[in-house]
């Protein structure tokens, strides 16, 4: 398995968790990731990256999580999209992608009920930046060395004062 497969395949499940621990924020219950389901009018199986099901069991969306770094989604990515979303009675979409939409796919999105969510392309699941309709998200993931610093004193018998410090990180 090359670094890039690993890549968008490790985008997928962080995009899939990212947004199960903000589902609330984005109208939804929770958020299942890599399925099958079925489509209605093809009768075919289609593999999606995630199911967004809304809350009470109300329908869902189908989530498609997109790793390309340098172009922004294209007017028939995002009708690829569409039709899965046809086929099998979703109620609409989310795509997750560093760049968004062309102006194609923008227009494709609005008369489809599919929405973009921005996540950087080295998003982990503890340190991202998520942007949806007009709310952040943000985590964070700080890396601490502990130092400890031990001061001796030493007081001699002439009355001079001797100190001494020593770190460990």
């Amino acid at each position: 398995m090359t670094d890039q497969s690993q890549a968008w395949e490790t985008y997928e499940q962080v995009a899939i968790y990212i947004m199960n621990q903000i589902a609330e924020h984005l109208g939804l219950e929770r958020v299942e990731g890599k399925q099958h389901v079925y489509g209605s009018r093809s009768g075919t199986d289609w593999e999606i990256d995630g199911k967004g099901v809304k809350v009470g069991d109300e329908g869902f969306v189908i989530v498609e999580a997109r790793r390309y770094p340098k172009s922004r989604q294209k007017q028939e990515q995002v009708a690829a999209l569409a039709y899965r979303i046809m086929d099998t009675r979703a109620s609409g979409g989310i795509l997750v992608s560093p760049l968004g939409f062309q102006e194609g796919a923008k227009k494709v999105a609005a008369a489809e009920n599919i929405q973009e969510l921005f996540m950087g392309p080295e998003s982990t699941r503890t340190s991202y930046v998520v942007k949806f309709l007009n709310h952040i998200f943000a985590g964070i993931s700080l890396t601490v060395t502990p130092t400890f610093t031990a001061v001796a004193i030493v007081r001699r018998a002439d009355g001079t004062i001797k100190e001494s410090s020593s770190s460990v990180e």
